[in-house]
């Protein structure tokens, strides 16, 4: 079991039971078209018996009419039973990836310990694939019964076919499961390179500028062509795998098709079954190839599914990085900030004050130092040992969801999202215009050829770097929170730009708390007090200008 109790038998449980009416009525009407195939030959050969031998016309018509009627029962039957599982199958996969997402989007955060490319493989193919096994259910249920249709007709021309077909189904069953055990294992080593590999392409290309700036192209190309190798080899054992399992499976099931048909070729040859029963037989014998693949798929979809659900349990039954809370902040929120003896990562036993109204400046000599503050703040994480407090009310026993809706942490690679750039902007908050003024983020719409009304691509790219700080500035202003925490929101800025975005910042958050995480002087100029951050602890503290003309290594920090 998991660490939250959830297994992949029991995501495979869930996503079979969350579609079980639909799965239910495709498995009725996938058994009627299997039925119907395998009655295909035994009405032939009643037409041999009864009207061909006979020599009556209009015999012959009436159980070509009854031969017509099962075609277009079977092919109905096919169309909506199909129709039917493959629904089945989009819902459930859409419910999972709703479920994956949901998890990995939680408020109290989820340490899965993979990749950003992993866990969208895993929301998007994992959870196709454990659909998939809502729609092959149908098939196989259609399968059994056909091939118990196929038992009941061969028992009714011949006891000895009959029970050949009775008691060798079940062994080639059970060969069927043993066989795809090994499928199974290489599946979820596929699965598992080719999410890595993702992964690392994800990172690779939202890091594609940085990675040309700094001449890592090389590097970054050569690690991924080693992911790539890792997972072309897995994908290929994989596809070896499914190769030998279909096989092997064809081989046996050609080799029992043949018994059938021999024994019911000396049955004849004997003269126990008629030629029209002959023809049945040996009709059914051929058509006990489709049923037999069915199990061969089913098996293997199963495989794959099995490995898949594994995956999708690992994401769902991650531990959350923070634990939920029960207190309450008061309301109205006054942004009083205070870290306590606080260690975390490289902090030390902190102690830091942001007063209500406060624009606060923290100068971090370390960017980890920077990291672990804005984890503390956001209740990201909870901090190993001291607290932090909001009004006097300790972060750690306040639900996350409610944390954040007095604490608005901006990271400094925030990204944007794929529409226009008054969309982005408005995702924060309604202070809209006066948000993009204060960021510079008018300057960016009047740059653009619609305006405000210009689609951004996604996360951005579509602007330059210092465009997407400013609009994603912007997006965090508008959300006007009790409690703001910046970092870094102007290193693609120039410094023109930056000094005007300083007096925006200093005028609309004025009587709203803001700490300002940055070694930017333009920025700590415009706060009512500065902190600098060095070796983990709070090693300094006065205004930007008593701390330049005082402290050389706060001019070693901001000023370098």
């Amino acid at each position: 079991m998991t660490a939250a109790g959830i297994t992949g038998r029991d995501v495979l449980r869930r996503a079979i039971a969350g579609q079980r009416r639909p799965i239910v009525f495709a498995s009725v009407l996938a058994a009627g078209h299997q039925a119907g195939e395998a009655l295909v030959p035994v009405v032939i050969g009643v037409v041999i018996d009864q009207a061909v031998a006979g020599g009556s016309g209009w015999v012959l018509l009436g159980w070509l009419a009854v031969l017509g009627a099962v075609f277009a029962g079977l092919s109905n039957c096919y169309r909506f039973g199909a129709r039917a599982a493959e629904r089945a199958a989009e819902r459930s996969a859409h419910d999972l990836r709703i479920e994956v997402s949901r998890r990995v989007l939680h408020p109290r955060g989820a340490e899965t310990g993979n990749l950003a490319g992993e866990l969208v493989s895993i929301g998007t193919s994992d959870a196709r694939r454990v659909g998939v096994v809502d729609a092959i259910i149908p098939f196989g249920v259609a399968a059994f019964s056909g091939l118990l249709v196929s038992a009941v007709m061969l028992l009714r021309m011949s006891v000895p076919l009959g029970l050949l077909v009775l008691l060798g189904t079940p062994p080639i069953l059970v060969l069927a499961h043993l066989i795809g055990k090994p499928l199974e294992r290489r599946s979820e080593a596929e699965q598992e390179r080719s999410a890595h590999a993702s992964g690392v392409a994800t990172d690779l290309v939202a890091g594609l500028r940085v990675l040309k700036g700094i001449g890592a192209e090389p590097a970054a190309i050569e690690r991924y062509r080693r992911t790539s190798r890792s997972s072309l080899l897995a994908t290929l054992r994989a596809a070896r795998a499914q190769a030998w399992h279909n096989g092997a499976l064809l081989a046996l099931t050609g080799i029992f098709i043949a018994v059938v048909a021999l024994v019911g070729g000396k049955l004849a040859l004997d003269g126990h079954i008629s030629v029209g029963d002959l023809v049945a037989a040996v009709g059914l014998a051929q058509y006990l190839i489709t049923p037999f693949s069915v199990f061969a798929e089913v098996n293997s979809d199963l495989a794959q599914g099995r490995a898949s659900a594994g995956r999708i349990a690992a994401v769902l039954s991650a531990p959350h990085t923070v634990d939920g809370g029960s207190a309450g902040l008061p309301s109205p929120v006054t942004g009083h900030v205070r870290l306590s003896a606080v260690s975390q990562g490289q902090l030390r036993e902190i102690d830091l004050e942001a007063r209500p109204g406060e624009l606060l400046g923290v100068a971090a000599a370390d960017p980890a130092d920077a990291t672990a503050l804005l984890d503390c703040l956001g209740r990201t994480v909870d901090p190993a040992s001291g607290s932090v407090l909001v009004d006097a009310v300790p972060l750690s026993t306040v639900d996350p969801e409610r944390v954040r809706e007095a604490v608005l942490v901006a990271a400094h690679d925030a990204d944007l999202f794929a529409g226009t750039l008054a969309e982005n902007v408005r995702a924060g908050g309604a202070r809209t215009a006066e948000a993009m003024d204060a960021a510079a983020a008018d300057e960016v719409a009047s740059a653009l050829p619609s305006g405000a009304a210009t689609a951004v691509s996604e996360r951005g790219r579509s602007l330059s770097g210092g465009q997407r700080q400013r609009v994603a500035l912007a997006r965090a202003l508008a959300a006007d929170a009790p409690v703001l925490v910046l970092h870094d929101p102007t290193t693609a800025v120039d410094t023109v730009t930056e000094a005007r975005i300083a007096e925006g910042l200093a005028r609309l958050r004025r009587g709203r708390t803001t700490i300002l995480v940055t070694t930017s002087p333009a920025l700590l100029a415009a706060t009512d007090r500065v902190v600098l951050l060095d070796g983990g602890r709070v090693t300094g503290e006065g205004t930007h200008t008593g701390l330049v003309a005082e402290r050389a290594d706060y001019r070693a920090v901001v000023l370098s």
